[in-house]
């Protein structure tokens, strides 16, 4: 991996971005579309029914040129070669992280292991379609008899948050007479409330785990083989066809009891923020019918032909990038937002918070030193117009500057059009307020607004599986991009596997450690004092 450890400061773009910072917030966003009338049309992208207009952000040419010349400098261009032939770019755990490669349609475009993982991908790829016709015909039946008609899919982090993305996202898609839920958080309200509501003959679950070994995941399949054990009367329910495992390990779902016939696969390379391409898409496949699938996934890899053959002066990925970089690196803009103009996208900031987030929240370079510049910044988001009337006074006349990712469907055949006007109005006139303010000296000060805040929007023609899979590989390629100019290794997270450690310990053995600290101990004892078994309802009322 020679040449990819380069610390970005010592890059000559990086030390000319720094003077040029000085200055930058001396740029007035109106003043530069004033000086070039052609400012929107130079800084937009079109890519398959996607445009980005990215003309309202603090920069110019100058500024922009330093960005590309970073991007130049930087070892990306390796460090992108390398992620799609399948080369080992996680060196914490010598793997590959080969989530593009599961986008592809054939294994002759890659050797190699590389190859082995597709041609793997290819084969659950036709286990999924089987299982998902068969459940959509109303053909999967359950151990009394009658046709699946709810399935809930267990997991958590990645293994949820995007085939939960997916199947509000293209809920116009979803077969009819098919309801889904999702269950992540290991709060056993959750899924105990759920389980009261479905009729155990006619539910599935899908278990995900990447390892199945997830504390929270296997906890909730557990109530659910309780819950199976219960109603059906039914000894071992996680070897029925009411179960169906998804996991980089087999032998762990056979140990838990669920067999090789009802379990999917994916390989080890495959982070679980990046595995919605894999078998853990089954539900989003079940749900909007194979087909549709396979669009999502052709979405994702136009993105990658995109990233990986467009100048990157046209290039989508890595214009965000270099402008989350100025923002965060040179500007002291230390988080973003999210604000999708659509409410089935919903969960889209909490999708991209997760990716962005885990994969470049890192302090040490790949090399293992201490870096001594920001890295991933602070991702948060809701749908607009509901954030409207929550966080945009922040926005508009708080302290904090914050830049914005605005996204919206310029059609949506679910709505209508007095509807999806005024929502579109909304968020074009948000845009354009943040960037323009107001300053008008005959109103008081708290009726001003300072402006000159940056944005970027991205319309979609409309939001269809092919639209949806391409703008979420377009945000993967970003924070690759960015990983990438920051000298950090964006396919780790051992700050999540240290907090399971500590979270283990604590339920295994009551103790973290033997030095436990005061204030765990302290809150441990309070807990245990009100969940004695001889503690009655009496003692809590005192």
């Amino acid at each position: 991996m020679s040449g990819f450890n380069t610390s970005p400061t010592e890059l000559p773009a990086w030390k000319r971005l720094e003077d040029l910072s000085n200055t930058a917030r001396e740029l007035w966003l109106p003043d530069l579309f004033e000086q070039n009338p052609h400012r929107a049309r130079q800084m937009s992208v079109q890519l398959n029914g996607l445009l980005l207009d990215y003309s309202k952000n603090l920069l110019d040419e100058t500024v922009l040129t330093t960005l590309m010349s970073l991007a130049e400098e930087s070892p990306l261009n390796n460090h992108r070669r390398a992620l799609f032939a399948g080369e080992v770019v996680n060196g914490t755990e010598e793997q590959p992280a080969c989530h593009p490669l599961l986008r592809l349609s054939s294994a002759t475009q890659v050797k190699g292991r590389a190859g082995e993982v597709v041609r793997d991908n290819l084969q659950s790829r036709q286990k999924m379609s089987t299982i998902s016709e068969q459940i959509r015909a109303g053909e999967w039946l359950g151990c009394t008899g009658k046709p699946i008609r709810s399935i809930v899919h267990i997991g958590i982090g990645g293994s949820t948050l995007g085939p939960q993305l997916c199947c509000e996202a293209l809920r116009g898609y979803i077969h009819p007479q098919l309801q889904f839920f999702f269950i992540a958080n290991v709060d056993g309200a959750e899924i105990l409330s759920l389980l009261k509501t479905i009729n155990p003959e006619e539910t599935l679950i899908i278990v995900a785990s990447k390892t199945f070994t997830t504390q929270e995941t296997l906890l909730n399949a557990r109530s659910a083989i309780s819950w199976f054990q219960s109603q059906l009367g039914v000894a071992q329910p996680e070897s029925t066809p009411h179960f169906i495992g998804i996991t980089a390990n087999t032998e762990n779902a056979r140990h838990f009891g669920i067999v090789p016939e009802r379990t999917l696969s994916f390989d080890q390379s495959i982070g679980g923020r990046f595995s919605l391409w894999s078998s853990i898409g089954l539900t989003v496949a079940i749900a909007i019918g194979y087909e549709n699938f396979e669009q999502l996934l052709n979405g994702a890899h136009a993105a990658d032909e995109h990233f990986l053959n467009a100048p990157y002066e046209r290039n989508i990925p890595v214009i965000l990038a270099l402008l989350g970089i100025w923002y965060n690196n040179f500007l002291a803009m230390d988080t973003h937002a999210v604000l999708p103009y659509c409410q089935r996208l919903a969960s889209l900031p909490d999708y991209l918070q997760q990716l962005d987030m885990e994969s470049n929240g890192k302090s040490v370079s790949r090399s293992g030193e201490p870096v001594s510049y920001p890295t991933g910044p602070i991702l948060w988001g809701q749908t607009g117009t509901n954030g409207q009337h929550a966080f945009f006074q922040l926005l508009h006349q708080g302290t904090h500057l914050v830049p914005v990712d605005f996204i919206g469907a310029v059609n949506d055949p679910l709505s209508n059009r007095d509807h999806h006007e005024v929502l579109l109005n909304n968020m074009l006139a948000q845009a354009a307020a943040l960037m323009t303010g107001r300053h008008d000296q005959e109103l008081p000060p708290y009726r001003q607004y300072p402006g000159n805040r940056p944005s970027n929007t991205l319309l979609m023609d409309e939001l269809t599986p092919f639209s949806l899979g391409q703008l979420i590989a377009i945000y993967e390629h970003k924070v690759f991009v960015q990983g990438s100019i920051w000298n950090i290794n964006s396919f780790d997270q051992w700050g999540v596997e240290f907090g399971k450690d500590m979270a283990n310990a604590l339920q295994q053995t009551g103790r973290i450690d033997r030095a436990m600290d005061g204030s765990t101990r302290l809150l441990t004892d309070y807990i245990e004092t009100l969940t004695e078994p001889d503690q009655g309802s009496d003692s809590r009322t005192d």
